[in-house]
């Protein structure tokens, strides 16, 4: 089961979740309503902190071209977008949609987010989130609400690729918390 620390603001974070064994790492950016949201030098921070196996993924919400390609010029290894925003493909760069149960499955990716609440905490729909793991054709990442203590229940019943978590792990917005981090990569590694 792959592991998706997301929400991250500090370099220290980031490290400290990988070197407690998650596979990826997310930063919000172009995202003003967000508390995660970081400016790119801070992206780029984060980034080069960790090492160079471990993914790295922008969360988005912006539908500017001119933030996109901001983004691009960071690296990412994924870029994860909460709406149908259409540009061109860059080969080096996987695109992950976010979608909620009003979304289509959509076919234009390299994985789908099932989010409901998209980085606010809410649970995500249980009905939704099996019927995409089943339907979909591309990998399926579970996110929202998600903590140390209900992951390895949700991991048992969904059966998704992999699991997202940002409020979950956090000491307050945009700020991690070690042991909740340790905790629930424990709890992933138990089922």
């Amino acid at each position: 089961m792959r592991i998706k620390c997301c929400g991250i603001t500090r370099p220290e974070d980031a490290r400290f979740a990988e070197q407690a064994g998650a596979d990826a790492i997310g930063v919000v950016m172009f995202s003003n309503s967000s508390p995660r949201s970081v400016s790119v030098t801070v992206a780029q921070d984060i980034f080069h902190s960790v090492g160079p196996l471990i993914t790295t993924v922008v969360v988005t919400q912006t539908t500017s071209e001119s933030d996109l390609a901001r983004i691009l010029e960071i690296k990412p290894d994924a870029i994860q977008i909460s709406h149908p925003f259409m540009f061109r493909r860059d080969p080096g760069v996987r695109i992950i949609r976010a979608i909620r149960p009003e979304n289509p499955l959509p076919d234009d990716c390299d994985a789908i987010v099932v989010d409901d609440s998209q980085g606010g905490g809410k649970p995500f729909g249980r009905s939704f989130a099996r019927d995409a793991v089943t339907r979909s054709k591309v990998p399926v990442i579970l996110a929202g609400g998600l903590t140390p203590e209900n992951v390895g229940e949700a991991i048992r019943e969904i059966h998704p690729y992999a699991v997202d978590v940002a409020t979950g792990i956090e000491r307050s917005p945009g700020i991690k918390d070690p042991d909740k981090i340790r905790a629930f990569i424990a709890a992933v590694l138990e089922v």
